[in-house]
């Protein structure tokens, strides 16, 4: 499935949204009375939000042709917005990633063109008719969100060990005078080894050997005089 906002009018005969469950979707949230806003354009009212693990939808109440989806993958960032500098009322504010360039986008063009083009919609606000509702919803997208990682990041996410020194210490052979305390927060980042992990410990494993040396050696130099 593409990038970018799509149309969406599979309902049911109750008028809900048709989600995948076939292939895992589950519905989180469902929030009535909401208006969509696309970029800075006229809002459409009173319609159904459904948030699913998968993807944000909305329906029109009022136009059972008329509904909107964009995929959470689609969504590179969400916000609750109430400063009216921003927009005149609280909402959801969400930007989305298209498979359009940037330099497709024309100001120019007139709203009824946009919606018809929704590779144009790089801006979303989703408006409860009840502010309150706003840091319920945020909290279903932030859910969601990491439900539904980037694939680069998924893949970083397999590869990017992070260490304690107890945890290393475990994969070390215990060796005479090996420092057992656990210096603060000791941690390593790899791409699938743990090179770096160990070198960073062992560094500081030797620098505290060269210490009690360097401690050693000059209490025996004190000893001569």
């Amino acid at each position: 499935m593409g990038l970018g906002l799509r149309n969406f009018t599979e309902r049911t005969e109750t008028g809900e949204a048709v989600i995948d469950t076939v292939n895992g979707e589950e519905l989180m949230h469902v929030q009535s009375s909401v208006d969509i806003v696309f970029n800075n354009f006229s809002p459409f009212s009173n319609g159904t939000l459904y948030i699913s693990t998968k993807q944000v939808i909305w329906l029109s109440d009022l136009d059972k042709s008329k509904g909107y989806a964009v995929d959470f993958l689609s969504i590179s960032l969400h916000a609750v917005s109430t400063d009216p500098e921003a927009y005149s009322v609280p909402c959801i504010y969400t930007q989305i990633d298209t498979e359009a360039d940037e330099d497709d986008s024309d100001d120019s063009d007139s709203e009824c063109n946009v919606i018809h083009d929704l590779s144009k919609i790089r801006e979303m606000r989703l408006i409860p008719s009840d502010p309150t509702q706003l840091d319920t919803l945020f909290e279903v997208f932030c859910e969601c969100a990491e439900l539904n990682p980037e694939p680069n990041d998924e893949e970083e996410e397999e590869h990017d060990w992070v260490f304690s020194t107890d945890q290393t210490e475990n994969e070390e052979p215990e060796e005479e005078g090996y420092v057992s305390q656990n210096p603060v927060n000791s941690l390593g980042q790899s791409n699938g080894n743990h090179d770096l992990a160990r070198t960073v410990l062992e560094l500081q494993i030797n620098d505290k050997r060269f210490e009690d040396a360097e401690e050693m050696e000059n209490k025996g130099d004190g000893s001569h005089h």
